[in-house]
This record gives structure tokens, C-alpha cells and sequence, in this order.
């Protein structure tokens, strides 16, 4: 068979395809065989999952191989029969059947981390090619990973050198040679026209679906789309309603709008109280899921530091993160915007000088620093922070006592936090106020950490959540030795989960993030249990300092909601969806809507024709945050505008926000 197919040129692709066809019908049974547990028990569902991923993988093979089969048959003889064509011809092949096995390797450990196919998070792997490399090589066996592609690429060679030389020796006349490449070219346009989007889901679990695609494909799919134009792909409201239901549904009491352009939320917040120019910290730990918590429900002793403060604090029990990237949590606690679909604002075009937690407290006359413990290129964090006002300081800028022990993602926490409080202590010294964000990196595959702080293994996820545990309690102890900590509000969150896979089309379970904030001076110890989103983190903070400033925030405060009025925005990168009355409203390109009712529990799918007016709120929120930032909407405002009110009554913040 092998030998009669290698008898014409266009043999070599066709055989590379069909290679490649076995080996990804061979991973999506393996990817299958990992997820079953978590699969619909259904064989049509199953079935499905393998006809539809033929489909991928045949246009997936038609893009890849089609072109090498119409530059075979144009070769001249002269040049297609020498030996050094030959040479190239076998170093391709060998090549090829390298690469096929390094995507196979590579979907496979995508799954592990994600679950779910090559998507944006693979594309932005390529783009910051050294922390991934050097991650790779931190967290996998990589030279033995490599050393096994190369012998079974070599392996494979051996099979068809046979083949190949026959069809490299194979005299096809002109006629015949033309024909193929006329097909080969008409397969080329067919597959041109292919487009995933215009599949149905097959099921509601997600995992169908994912597993029904191929990887290659959905990676150039995420390449060519990292942002969505929303009135375009999703579902919409007129723009007037849509208007007046956002702006009713971002307003709380006290609060008054200044504008009243379509879809604008500028408001002017004035609490009764006096303002409280308190120095934050806000630290925002990488993948620090709920779970890890005391709190909620975790019995290995993970995080004792964090279960102290949480009991000495303001533990927040329903708090949510947006998305599933750091970019996309920054995006939240800076901007207090929906997680809009696409890409992060941190990391689109234009996103410079807009209205964040930043800009008002650098209008109220506070140093407003963001330290990161990595290289803060990476997802363009360094310019977004810049370009908005902040004093930006990255592992380009620690000292060397700060370095002490790092891998590829950045400096382990503990250093972060030292050079945080040499920047508390120069903007203290210098008689001003403070905000400081942090972004940590230690809670973070290759799961690496210095000796000698706990005892625990190396590489290990539940140890290194010990350790990042570890350094915030570290820090806290030393900043009480400091003269600014009885007045600095202590706010620590996270950018997301440690995982956020599930079966469901937005597994809300996987957005779940503690939220605590300490001073003990000024916040006495109680929990929240109002359902919020990291939206909310900005005004939250400003409403704890009783600032008076006009805010463009979509998010509210969430100690002055009422509390009947509870919700979450939450998003993957192409769903949007809305929390609220125990019930979860899904948005989804094309219009393919859906309501999950108890999404915690039961997840039962509805169309949105069972609460069009939960669609409609869903609606409001992110038409309207779209439109705000497509329209220039959320520019900073000028200091001026957070200026002009002068507080009214004196007023202890722990009396406020304590009982």
C-alpha cells in the first residue's frame, strides 16, 4: 500500500498526511481517555467528537501538506532527480515527523495544564518564547523528551525510505503532474473557506467540544482572532435600553451621574465620612484558588498565614475572578472594567491614559508604584502599567540582595515583598501616601522556591503554595516593624485560579478567589459574603478610604451594595457571562446564549428565552463596556474631577466597615 501510493511525487504528502491523520486521531483518543471521567456518558456524543475532529484534521493536513504536494509537481525533473534534492527531500520528511510528534507531546502537556486545545494562552507562549522555554525546561524532562521525538522521527524514515526513494526516482509525465497540482490546489481553496465558528456546539460540556477540534487548528484560529468586535459576534440590545438598564444597574445610593452620554458611567462618589488618605498594598498572588483556604474548606494546612488574616481580617467568601489569565485579573483590580471578549486591555492597542485605581489615587497625591517579580515585558505589563501612570519596578530594576533566588517566571515572592518595603519606606521618608500593586510570580509551574523557608519538596504545587503562603506572612511580620504599617490598608487577592478547567462552558467553580483585607487599626475582623468580581476590588478600596473622587468604574463597592444586589462578571476568552440569583448567563459568539441555573451545583442549561431579562442584563454589562472603550469612554479623568467635595463627618473606619 505504502509503496504503491510513494510511486508519484505527490505521494510523499499524501503519506506525511496520513501519518499525521493516525497520530492526531490517536491523541484525541488519548485526550479522551484522560477526560472520561468528566464526559457525557453518551456514544453519539463520542462519536461525534470523532467525526467532527476528522473534519479539523483533514483541513489542519490540506494547509500543512497540500503546498509541499503543487511545489513537488512543478519541481523540473532536473532538479527534483539530483542528489541533493534527494538529501533535502529525506531531511524533510524526518523533519516533519519530528514536528508532527512535538505537537502531539506538546498538545498533550497544554491538556495537563489547561485542559483544553491550543488557544490564546499557546499563542502568547510563542510570543514570550523565554519564560516558556525556560519554564519547559524547568518543569519537563526536556532533553529526554526531545532525544525520544528525534529516534521516532528517525524510526519513521526507516519505515518509508523505501517508498521515498522510489517516489523520489519516479518519472511522472507533465500531464499527470499537472493534474495533481490543479487538485492539490482546488483542497487548498476548499480549506480556505473552512471556518470552526460555523459549527454548533456539540454539547455543553466543554470538553466535547475541545477534544472535537485539533490543536494546530484552534492556535491559528486564536492567532488570527484575539479580539472580538463584540456587536459583530454577540448578542445585542438597542443601545438606548441597553444604556439605561447598565447605568441602573452600576449605580449605587449616594452616588449621582455627571454625564450622560450613551453607555456613560461617569458618576460622582461622595461618602458621608471623612476621606482617610491610608497607605495600600494591594498584592495579587498568582493562581491562589479559594480552595487552598482554610476558609473554604481545605484541611491540608496550606496556607496558615493567609487563615490567620483571613480570622483577623475581612474575609470576602463569593469573590470572583474575571478570567482565567494574570493579564485579565491586572485588567480588573487596575481598570474596574467587564473582562471585555478577546484579549485583556493590558495587552490591546491604544490602552494608555485610562481611568484606573491609579489615577485617582495619583490625583489624591499618593507615589502609585506596580512591582511585578518578573520581567515585566511579558504581557506587555511594563507598558500598560507606564503608559497609566505608574512607577513601574521589575526584576530589570531589583537590587541584587534582591535576587536571591529566582527561576524563569521571576524572583522568588519573598525578594518582591523586600523591595516593596524599601519603596513603602522612600515614599514614607518622602512624607507621602502610597499604592503599591504587586504581582507575584512563586505560585507558578516549575513550582521552585528557596531552601530553608519550609518543609516541604521542591516542585511540588501544594508546596509551593506553602511557600507563597510563607512570604506573605513573612512580609506582614516585617512590615510591623515599620513605621507606616498602623495606617496602610493590607488588600491580598489573586489574578486567578490555579486551574480553570471544567466541564461546563464557564466553569464558575474555577473563578473562585480569596479576597481579605487587613489593617487592623481601621478594619475589624468580619466576613462578606456579597457575590463580587475583581471589578469591584477598585471602588472597594477607594470606599474604604472614603474617597471622594468622580469614578468610571463598572464595578461597585462591594460593602456599600445593597445586598440583594450581588453579581459577578466572569469570561473565558470568547464567553462573557453574568452571576447573579444563583443563576449564570452565558454569552457566546454567534449568538449561541444559554442560562445555567445553580451553576455550582446542578447546572442546569436553559435557553435565554427562559429569562430574557437576566439576557438583557448580561447584555447591558458588556454591549456597554465595549462600547465605552471603543468610544474613548474610560480616559482618565483630570485630578480636578476627584477634588472638588469637600468631606463632611468625621468618622472611624472601623465603626464603618467593622460591624
Amino acid at each position: 500500500m505504502i509503496s504503491r501510493i510513494f510511486g508519484h511525487r505527490v505521494g510523499i504528502p499524501v503519506i506525511l498526511a496520513l501519518v499525521s491523520l493516525t497520530l492526531f486521531t490517536g491523541l484525541r483518543t488519548m485526550l479522551l481517555i484522560e477526560s472520561f471521567p468528566d464526559l457525557p456518558q453518551e456514544t453519539m456524543s463520542l462519536l461525534a467528537v470523532y467525526v467532527q475532529g476528522l473534519l479539523y484534521d483533514l483541513v489542519v493536513c490540506i494547509w500543512a501538506f497540500a503546498p509541499l504536494a503543487i511545489g513537488l509537481e512543478v519541481l523540473p525533473e532536473r532538479i527534483y532527480h539530483t542528489v541533493v534534492h534527494r538529501h533535502l527531500m529525506f531531511a524533510l520528511v524526518a523533519g516533519l515527523f519530528f514536528g508532527i510528534g512535538f505537537v502531539m507531546v506538546a498538545e498533550w502537556l497544554f491538556w495537563q495544564e489547561f485542559s483544553a486545545r491550543f488557544n490564546f494562552i499557546a499563542v502568547d507562549y510563542l510570543i514570550y518564547r523565554r519564560e516558556v522555554a525556560g519554564n519547559i525546561a524547568e518543569s519537563y524532562p526536556l532533553v529526554a523528551i526531545l532525544s525520544a521525538l528525534v529516534i521516532v522521527a528517525l524510526t519513521k524514515l526507516y519505515w518509508v525510505r523505501g517508498g521515498l526513494r522510489r517516489a523520489l526516482e519516479e518519472r511522472t509525465p507533465p500531464r499527470q503532474r499537472a493534474v495533481s497540482a490543479g487538485f492539490a490546489i482546488l483542497l487548498l481553496v476548499g480549506a480556505s473557506w473552512f471556518d470552526g465558528d460555523r459549527f454548533a456546539p456539540l454539547s455543553t460540556n466543554t470538553y466535547v467540544d475541545e477534544l472535537a477540534r485539533n490543536g494546530l487548528f484552534q492556535f491559528f484560529y486564536a492567532f488570527r482572532h484575539n479580539q472580538l468586535d463584540y456587536e459583530r459576534y454577540y448578542s445585542v440590545e438597542d443601545p438606548t435600553l441597553a444604556s439605561e438598564l447598565l447605568r441602573a444597574q452600576v449605580l449605587l445610593p449616594g452616588e449621582r451621574f455627571t454625564g450622560s452620554q450613551l453607555f456613560d458611567v461617569t458618576r460622582r462618589v461622595s461618602p458621608p465620612e471623612a476621606e482617610r488618605k491610608l497607605n495600600v498594598i494591594l498584592i495579587t498572588v498568582e493562581s491562589l484558588s479559594a480552595d487552598y483556604l482554610r476558609a473554604f474548606g481545605n484541611s491540608d494546612g496550606l496556607t496558615p498565614n493567609l487563615d490567620r488574616l483571613a480570622t483577623e481580617g475581612l474575609l470576602f467568601t463569593r469573590y470572583y475572578a474575571t478570567g482565567n489569565r494574570t493579564v485579565r485579573g491586572l485588567e480588573a483590580v487596575t481598570l474596574g472594567i467587564p473582562p471585555t471578549p478577546g484579549n485583556s486591555v493590558v495587552r490591546r492597542p491604544d490602552n494608555a491614559n485610562l481611568f484606573s485605581l491609579g489615577s485617582v489615587f495619583r490625583a489624591k497625591g499618593y507615589d502609585v508604584k506596580f512591582l511585578y517579580g518578573g520581567y515585566g515585558y511579558f504581557d506587555n505589563m511594563n507598558a500598560f502599567f507606564a503608559s497609566n501612570g505608574y512607577e513601574v519596578i521589575d526584576r530589570a530594576l531589583f537590587a541584587e540582595d534582591e535576587k536571591g533566588f529566582a527561576n524563569v517566571w521571576g524572583v522568588a515572592d519573598e525578594y518582591l515583598y523586600r523591595r516593596t518595603l524599601r519603596e513603602a519606606d522612600r515614599s514614607h521618608a518622602a512624607g507621602k501616601p502610597f499604592f503599591s500593586l504587586l504581582m507575584t510570580t512563586s505560585n507558578h509551574r516549575p513550582y521552585t522556591f528557596p531552601e530553608g523557608r519550609i518543609d516541604a519538596p521542591q516542585r511540588n504545587r501544594k508546596s509551593v503554595v506553602r511557600y507563597t503562603d510563607w512570604a506573605i506572612g513573612h512580609f506582614i511580620d516585617e512590615a510591623r516593624r515599620h513605621a507606616w504599617f498602623e495606617d496602610t490598608v493590607f488588600v491580598i487577592g489573586a489574578d486567578h485560579c490555579a486551574g480553570s478547567a471544567g466541564k461546563d462552558a464557564v466553569p464558575l467553580l474555577r473563578y473562585h478567589i480569596p479576597l481579605i483585607v487587613y489593617a487592623p487599626r481601621y478594619v475589624a475582623p468580619r466576613t462578606v459574603n456579597q457575590v463580587a468580581s475583581q471589578m469591584d476590588l477598585p471602588p472597594t478600596v477607594l470606599g474604604l478610604l472614603n474617597l471622594h473622587y468622580t469614578s468610571r468604574f463598572y464595578g461597585r463597592d462591594i460593602l456599600r451594595t445593597p445586598p440583594d444586589q450581588g453579581r459577578a462578571l466572569v469570561a473565558t476568552y470568547q464567553r462573557v457571562a453574568l452571576y447573579e440569583n444563583d443563576r449564570l448567563t452565558i454569552l457566546s459568539p454567534r449568538r449561541l446564549d444559554e442560562i445555567h441555573l445553580d451553576p455550582l451545583g446542578n447546572d442546569m442549561v436553559k435557553p435565554m428565552a427562559f429569562d430574557k431579562t437576566a439576557g438583557a442584563r448580561t447584555i447591558a454589562w458588556y454591549q456597554g463596556a465595549s462600547w465605552a472603550l471603543k468610544h474613548g469612554l474610560l480616559s482618565a479623568l483630570p485630578p480636578s474631577a476627584h477634588n472638588n467635595a469637600a468631606p463632611r463627618t468625621e468618622k472611624s473606619l472601623l465603626s464603618d466597615f467593622g460591624h
